[in-house]
């Protein structure tokens, strides 16, 4: 059976954003790997006898998503911090897409940083809709439940609290925010943009 591999990062020195703080993240991101691979294992056994695992088996159908997501989710977040901060050129086809369903790269911004605010945990996600060709804000709850169907994710950004809480304490929230935005590689998520609207 073929097994997710663990990504590797190369992310510098972060504003705000402590080494010892994506040092911990990243072994949770590891841990999310791990389970994946564990659970399509558990899968695989279980299923040659359906009926007698039926409620285990069930369970961990069920508990995969939120193991992949969390899996791909933080890939998504940790490459958009690697290469050091890099901003989204003038003319760039991501731009021109936010400025066309946004009005402006600023108004996007505004609703993005809103979104991210939004209390509970979750992700503040960018997607590209493949069919509609547009791009949408949302908030996800955890990370199982309100992904968008068929829709590629552009830009990431993890709202849990182990996030943000050793560098930020719970009120700090916003500031965390403001610091991921003063550290992002555009380049990386201008990538994600052309590869969803191929």
């Amino acid at each position: 059976m073929k097994t997710f591999e663990e990504k590797k990062y190369n992310i510098p020195e972060l504003k705000g954003i402590s080494a010892k703080n994506i040092e911990e993240h990243l072994k949770l991101y590891s841990g999310y790997v791990k389970n994946a691979n564990l659970i399509r294992e558990k899968v695989e056994e279980m299923k040659k006898d359906p009926e007698t695992n039926a409620y285990a088996l069930g369970e961990f159908v069920r508990r995969f998503g939120f193991e992949y997501n969390g899996m791909r989710n933080h890939e998504v977040f940790f490459s958009s911090l690697e290469g050091g901060a890099k901003p989204l050129p003038e003319g760039s086809a991501l731009k021109k897409q936010i400025e066309e369903d946004f009005g402006s790269f600023d108004a996007w911004l505004h609703e993005f940083k809103h979104v991210a605010l939004i209390r509970g945990i979750g992700w503040a996600m960018l997607y590209y809709d493949r069919k509609d060709k547009r791009l949408l804000n949302a908030w996800i709850d955890e990370q199982h439940l309100g992904q968008l169907q068929d829709c590629a994710l552009i830009l990431g950004l993890d709202m849990w609290e182990h996030s943000f809480v050793a560098d930020y304490q719970p009120s700090g929230k916003k500031h965390y925010v403001e610091d991921f935005f003063v550290n992002i590689n555009w380049e990386i998520i201008e990538g994600n943009f052309k590869n969803a609207a191929v």
